[in-house]
């Protein structure tokens, strides 16, 4: 049997051992805590990337981000920027790795749907100079001004010269990159931006209006979205 001493002196390393453990806990608890991925926040005119050939990437714009009727996280950009299955990443968050999925693309109306993940998405409804409140599903039409927020030109308005019912024809400067960029009228989503003619930023552009898309979409089970 020990001394007075010796058990006085194992007690307290018993008391030193405990508070060494519980300190360590609360330190592995708050390094946990501060250790949550911080979302990346994606709208209608946000830059995207998408793997091309060669290990690069092509650069598109998101047209809008909303939920569906099942509240899943979707999106759409230009069918042209990618097909099924293709992977999307934030182009302001490169490093955040894949985001999102193309689930189809249409290559007659040109849209793509996007499936974003909701755990590293943060959907907003401003990007740069457009805001997108609510969809409107009336064609622009002559003087209507349309404006648009690209990844390349960011934002720039033009006259709408007309529209067939699938596309419009508008003045708005667009150039590579501006792919899938929401085409509003005020705060209303009316179509993407899908191409120019001629010359970049002198025209005209071209794009699918979001009526004939929104019909496309509930064909593939997609019977409702809503913006943010």
């Amino acid at each position: 049997m020990g001394s007075r001493e010796e058990l006085m002196f194992n007690k307290l390393g018993t008391v030193i051992a405990a508070l060494c453990a519980l300190l360590a806990l609360t330190t592995l608890g708050v390094s946990t805590a501060t250790a949550a991925p911080v979302k990346v926040n994606l709208g209608g005119g946000s830059g995207l990337l998408l793997p091309a050939g060669g290990g690069g990437f092509s650069a598109c714009t998101l047209t809008a981000i909303g939920h569906d009727q099942n509240n899943a996280l979707i999106g759409l950009t230009a069918g042209h920027c990618g097909d099924a299955g293709t992977p999307v990443l934030a182009e302001s968050s490169k490093a955040a790795g894949q985001l999102g999925e193309i689930v189809y693309s249409n290559e007659v109306l040109d849209y793509a749907l996007i499936r974003f993940d909701a755990a590293k998405v943060n959907p907003i409804e401003r990007v740069g100079g457009v805001t997108i409140r609510g969809i409107r599903t009336q064609a622009p039409g002559f003087p209507e001004i349309g404006c648009k927020e690209g990844r390349t030109t960011g934002n720039t308005c033009g006259v709408t010269w007309f529209s067939d019912g699938f596309a419009h024809f508008s003045q708005i400067c667009v150039v590579e990159g501006d792919s899938g960029s929401p085409v509003v009228v005020g705060d209303r989503l009316v179509g993407m931006v899908n191409a120019y003619y001629f010359f970049g930023c002198i025209g005209p552009e071209t794009g699918t209006n979001i009526k004939p898309i929104l019909d496309d979409l509930r064909q593939r089970g997609v019977t409702d979205f809503r913006v943010i």
